[in-house]
């Protein structure tokens, strides 16, 4: 079997870093605290104030309401731990080995109570088979039935290149194939390994490239069950490399054009679902860093295929992202959650390498972690290991909460202003929005913040400037997430009781309440 990590080891010193050296340059010259550079941050139309609010706007104000921090798992889009129903190799190892139907071990790793996200990774010949329709692998219809079942959401990655399964078969459809020049790669350090890769540049592929993106959007762009889907990428599973082979192009300028014309085509073809850019290193020569410059400038999350074996090159992008941006980290080398391999067994430390991995998205402010497709491993491993998914469970991704709640009134009208704390380790990825709204829905106010507000650990304070004559009612404090233009609800992460809907209910003061104390 192909090892996929040693690929990237073995090229890892040919990395390009110009991109990355001009967007350090920007950051460089950045206010503290801001973001890295990157394109505009997405707008909200109806935005709220967001202060500072002075006490001389104040016409007598009182703290109503605080929350704390929720020490529980909180099931958001946009963040969670994330199941393969289809990786790189195909399914669950009980199915290729005949032990087990598919269906089961879909439906397995969906029940689990811990996976938010499924994930399908497989080829592009799983999801064509001849030109102008797609024939979608069954692990499509199975993974998104899952899904709708369990209140899961889905992510998708469609790969051009699988060294797993060369050179008995290629990614890419057969039809394609026989319209499509094949090259065979030469390797920088000779051995009799076999590996091939379509012309990308040649015109029959990039039209059949065309088609694929406008029949795979048409089909799941705006399933509100898609929560990501990664761009389709040069080489080795999609991850913008061919390792140490050369990659199959007359010139590097041949290349870089190529791969930014069709990332710039993903981009302009896929309208509601996130897309997700990978940040490996452009050690074939081949455009990366063009490409992630491009992709993170159009709003494109980010991901990397590894955590502890990553370069610092790629930690600084991912920690350093625009924090509207999310990142989904997985690492191939412990996938299958064993604790009998001699890496596991023969650890040093407390801290074995399974929960070393899980820990160290944290340290870069991920929002997902990847389970991949055993699922009775990760429950043994879970089970056994419950540490670093405990961490996980209370700090992945952003878990926003109205930390301070205050009524006051301002030119005769009541006003509340929320303080929304971050207790995760991520900014929100898009426009987090608040509404207040009574039980009957006669009253309704509310707008967005501003993209990434509040940042990861961090505070934004927002103004809601209510109707007369509700004081004394109940209302309902609630959130939704703003992500390409499309509107979505998200559970505020606290420990005090929440309604059904995630929202929290506040009860207002009346003016001249003994409560009330005007000027605290």
């Amino acid at each position: 079997m192909v090892r996929r990590r040693e690929f990237v080891k073995a090229g890892v010193a040919m990395a390009a870093v110009a991109g990355l050296a001009a967007r350090n340059a920007c950051r460089e010259q950045a206010d503290p605290g801001e973001p890295a550079a990157s394109g505009p941050p997405p707008q909200v139309r109806d935005r709220l104030d967001q202060g500072p609010f002075r006490i001389d706007q104040d016409e007598g104000w009182f703290t109503i309401e605080t929350t704390t921090p929720s020490l529980e798992r909180v099931r958001n889009f946009g963040m969670g731990l994330v199941g393969y129903t289809w990786e790189e190799n195909g399914p669950a190892l009980a199915v290729r080995s005949g032990a087990a139907p598919l269906e089961r071990e879909i439906e397995k790793l969906a029940a689990l109570p811990f996976v938010d996200v499924l994930y399908i990774r497989c080829d592009w010949r799983d999801v064509q088979s001849r030109p102008g329709r797609l024939d979608l692998h069954r692990v499509w219809p199975l993974t998104f039935d899952a899904a709708r079942r369990h209140g899961l959401r889905v992510g998708v990655r469609v790969q051009m290149s699988n060294p797993e399964i060369q050179p008995a078969r290629l990614a890419i459809p057969d039809f394609l194939k026989e319209q499509v020049p094949l090259v065979r790669l030469k390797r920088r350090v000779p051995d009799e390994g076999v590996r091939v890769e379509p012309r990308y540049d040649h015109p029959a592929f990039q039209r059949a490239f065309r088609e694929l993106q406008a029949l795979l959007a048409a089909e799941i762009d705006d399933n509100p069950l898609v929560e990501f889907v990664d761009l389709m990428m040069y080489g080795f599973w999609g991850e913008g490399h061919t390792s140490d082979w050369i990659a199959p192009f007359h010139d590097a300028q041949v290349a870089r054009r190529t791969f930014v014309e069709m990332t710039q085509l993903q981009l302009d073809t896929w309208k509601r679902a996130p897309l997700v850019v990978n940040t490996q290193p452009d050690i074939s020569g081949v455009g990366n860093d063009a490409v992630l410059d491009l992709a993170v400038r159009g709003g494109c999350w980010l991901r990397s295929d590894s955590v502890i074996l990553d370069e610092p090159i790629q930690i600084d992008e991912l920690s350093n992202r625009p924090p509207w941006l999310a990142a989904v980290m997985e690492d191939g080398y412990h996938r299958h959650y064993r604790t009998d391999t001699p890496a596991f067994v023969n650890a040093r430390g407390a801290v074995n390498p399974i929960d070393t991995t899980m820990l160290h998205v944290l340290d870069l402010g991920g929002n997902y972690w990847s389970l991949w497709t055993e699922a009775d491993n990760v429950v043994r491993y879970r089970d056994g290991h419950p540490e670093a998914f405990a961490a996980l469970d209370r700090r992945l991704g952003y878990r926003v909460r109205p930390s301070w709640i205050w009524q006051r009134k301002r030119q005769g009208r009541p006003e509340l202003i929320v303080a929304i704390a971050n207790d995760g380790v991520a900014g929100v990825p898009g426009n987090l929005h608040v509404f207040a709204e009574s039980e009957d829905g006669k009253v309704r106010v509310g707008g967005g913040l501003d993209a990434g507000h509040p940042y990861a650990g961090r505070l934004r304070h927002a103004s809601l400037r209510l109707p007369e004559g509700v004081e004394g009612s109940l209302l309902r404090l609630r959130a939704e997430l703003d992500t390409r233009g499309v509107r979505r609800p998200v559970r505020w992460a606290c420990s005090q009781p929440l309604n059904a809907d995630g929202s929290l209910t506040i009860r207002l003061l009346r003016w001249g309440d003994p409560a009330w104390r005007k000027g605290i």
